[in-house]
């Protein structure tokens, strides 16, 4: 859950607002892609939402186009049940997928997730690449260790809300004054916890290796990544594998958004 979802004034996306990309139950487009070089598909964060992209979204326009994934149990699917299976959402992306139309052209795809949404990401890499031929030229990895390291951190799933709730504040991610408000909290707990336990009981099956580069992002502050544990995604792939470091916290690329809008033009697009 952050607080980091309201958009900016739409600069580059001026006048392409009411053109859309595509709209599906599980994925989103915020202006229209007919300009675009590239897509990037995007996965949130735990208890995240697809809205969260937007303003990079923003940024990225129009020469990159931005789809984000939309789990359900939040927002506008807030009364669909919560999928808590990272191979279970991955799936449902997969599928949705190969529904929409115009995704088989010849453009670029790439694929970007944050902290949860980098486990996501990598997940559907693994399916596409395995299906073809849509298979992503990079995956963008942030916020998060490599899956084949073990977790040093207490299980939270299973645990009391104010646990939950206490994370959110340390993670410093999410307003103060959304935390403080009991209906808020009411709404969006249920979908938290269901990502949480999606994350904590996530192991990677099989050679869980990609044949695209994987470029990782990480935050200076970010007490979740170690520079060793951001590194050992290189283990995860049989191309190249680049990382850079941002200031800031698990939550830098909110803070960060340009340079993060910049890291990824100049990788997918040089």
């Amino acid at each position: 859950m952050s607080s980091h979802t309201s958009a900016p004034s739409d600069r580059r996306g001026a006048g392409r607002s009411v053109l859309r990309g595509p709209r599906s139950d599980w994925v989103r487009g915020f202006f229209s892609d007919v300009e675009s070089e590239a897509r990037v598909l995007c996965f949130p964060h735990a208890g995240g939402a697809a809205s969260t992209y937007r303003p990079l979204a923003q940024l990225l326009a129009p020469r990159i186009a931005v789809w984000a994934v939309q789990y359900p149990g939040r927002q506008d699917r807030r009364t669909e049940p919560v999928l808590d299976s990272i191979t279970a959402i991955s799936d449902r992306v997969v599928t949705s997928l190969a529904q929409l139309p115009d995704t088989d052209d010849d453009r670029p795809l790439a694929l970007f997730g944050h902290s949860m949404g980098a486990l996501v990401a990598f997940e559907v890499a693994r399916r596409l690449e395995a299906a073809g031929p849509r298979r992503p030229v990079r995956v963008f990895v942030s916020g998060r260790r490599a899956p084949s390291l073990p977790s040093t951190q207490p299980s939270l799933h299973d645990k009391g809300d104010a646990a939950l709730l206490a994370e959110l504040r340390r993670l410093n991610g999410t307003a103060e004054e959304i935390l403080a408000d009991e209906e808020q909290v009411r709404l969006f707990l249920p979908a938290l916890r269901g990502d949480y336990k999606a994350v904590e009981t996530y192991r990677p099956t099989g050679p869980a290796v990609l044949s695209c580069p994987i470029t990782v992002f990480t935050g200076e502050q970010d007490a979740h990544v170690t520079p060793g544990g951001a590194a050992r995604w290189a283990a995860h792939t049989t191309a190249e594998c680049d990382m850079r470091t941002f200031p800031g916290g698990h939550f830098f690329v909110d803070t960060q958004r340009p340079q993060v809008a910049s890291a990824i033009t100049s990788r997918l697009l040089s």
